[in-house]
């Protein structure tokens, strides 16, 4: 259903679409890729997802950190490779064209990833306003926890409109600041941290865990990793694409796996797991209460402010430019609506439209959920492009992507079941949206397929 013939389906190689002055005027250096994914991963993964892997882990949350630490670290093996073969500003795009060739298909799993980029932009910035509001005296919550997130996400647009040289630089300066001051929070919080609530002895939720609960706390957990794909995103205006990319990566997850520990063991031994699921919007400014007071409060808070904005400048970056390389791609319609200024920027607006409707219409744990089940649909077709398609062109170990594959679909299944018993709207939502892309993107290829049942996919410069 979804493979056509025709003009450019992916035989030919990738021609280079990016913008040859900036790559060499306006470049990324390893320290700015490196910085661009630990700024989405840890505003996004601590902040934002550890009360909501508490609730489903309860005691053991820290554990989900670790489980989603190895589904990751299978899964970026993939990325590495493919990363090194093919580095472009389209990333995952980029490596769904040379997997599965133009056409609906790659279309299809571009928007699956793309839509969890944008989720992932609305679930930070929502984030930003839970954590702000813990020391500005605003009522309701209902009203300023979205308005506060879409002015952040407004301050995010108008940064990155500017050149990569001012990305790079406020990325630098902010993943700098987030994780010395995260680093330094952890390391109070183990000092003062309780044993017996690390044991969970004063647990009074009356908890009971189960595999699949522990397994969807996976699922989510992946969420505070899957940053490190902004980084594929930017290939194409790095440095040294074929050899920083993977460098950037691996050294982005291992940074934030050590960050995401610590402060997790933290939080765990500072707070009960009753209040830890209370405060499961802001976990992190509760936790550093009983240690330090109001100081803790104020301190955590800056670091979660520095923390979700830097994730969502660092998002709307990548996310940007991975659909302007779908537009280009003829993989996605593009109408200019009289907006001025290029490609790039129009598909920013766009992508900042979508996050802030999402940011005021849903809440932080349907957020999380809805970006889980696309970004792991997603990240199963990238393996199994790899291990079906690219054996002649790429050489990999066959066993590590298989074993990411049987992961990623234990923990997505295991997510499914747990979010069928307590919130269906998430499943339904999650359909509604799966279908509206599949039938969206195959309309869209037959509005340029001939009689013959050829694709005229030329790519635009």
């Amino acid at each position: 259903m979804f493979q056509y013939r025709g003009v450019n389906n992916g035989a030919s190689p990738m021609k280079n679409i990016d913008d040859k002055r900036n790559k060499k005027t306006d470049s990324l250096t390893l320290f700015g890729a490196v910085s661009l994914g630990t700024a989405v991963m840890i505003g996004a993964g601590i902040f934002a997802i550890t009360g909501q892997a508490a609730s489903l882990a309860g005691p053991y949350f820290p554990l989900a950190f670790l489980g989603a630490a190895i589904v990751v670290a299978f899964s970026a093996y993939t990325y590495v490779k493919l990363s090194n073969a093919y580095p472009s500003s389209g990333g995952i795009a980029m490596f769904l064209k040379e997997q599965y060739g133009l056409g609906a298909i790659t279309g299809i799993f571009s928007m699956f990833m793309y839509v969890s980029m944008v989720i992932n932009q609305s679930l930070v910035s929502r984030t930003f306003g839970s954590y702000l509001l813990q020391i500005l005296p605003l009522e309701p919550m209902s009203f300023w926890v979205p308005a506060l997130g879409v002015t952040l996400l407004a301050i995010a647009f108008a940064i990155n409109v500017a050149s990569n040289k001012v990305i790079q630089s406020t990325e630098g300066i902010l993943a700098g600041l987030k994780v010395g001051g995260l680093l330094i929070f952890a390391i109070a919080g183990i000092w003062f941290m309780s044993a017996a609530k690390v044991l969970n002895e004063t647990n009074e939720t009356n908890f009971s865990f189960s595999i699949e609960g522990f397994l969807a706390a996976v699922a989510l957990s992946v969420l505070a990793y899957k940053g490190f794909t902004t980084i594929t995103n930017s290939g194409g205006e790095i440095e040294n694409p074929h050899r920083d990319v993977g460098r950037a990566i691996i050294i982005s997850l291992g940074i934030c796996f050590v960050t995401y520990m610590l402060i997790s063991l933290a939080v765990a031994g500072n707070l009960d797991l009753k209040e830890i699921i209370e405060a499961q919007d802001y976990a992190l400014a509760e936790a550093a209460r009983p240690a330090f007071g109001d100081f803790g409060i104020w301190f955590t808070v800056i670091i979660a402010i520095i923390a979700t904005a830097s994730g969502v400048i660092a998002s709307v970056f990548a996310t940007s430019r991975m659909l302007a390389m779908l537009t280009r791609m003829k993989e996605v319609p593009h109408k200019h609506f009289g907006l001025p200024g290029n490609l790039r920027t129009h598909t920013m607006i766009y992508t900042i439209v979508f996050a802030m409707t999402l940011t005021i219409f849903f809440d932080l744990r349907r957020i999380a959920s809805l970006g889980a089940i696309f970004y792991l649909i997603m990240d199963i077709a990238i393996h199994w492009g790899l291990l079906s398609r690219m054996k002649d062109k790429i050489k990999f170990n066959r066993y590590i992507v298989w074993t990411a594959i049987v992961l990623d679909v234990v923990v997505l299944s295991a997510f499914l079941w747990v979010k069928a018993q307590s919130d269906m709207l998430v499943i339904y939502t999650s359909v509604i949206g799966i279908v509206l892309i599949v039938v969206g993107e195959v309309l869209f290829m037959r509005s340029h397929t001939d009689s013959d049942g050829n694709m005229h996919m030329e790519m635009d410069e």
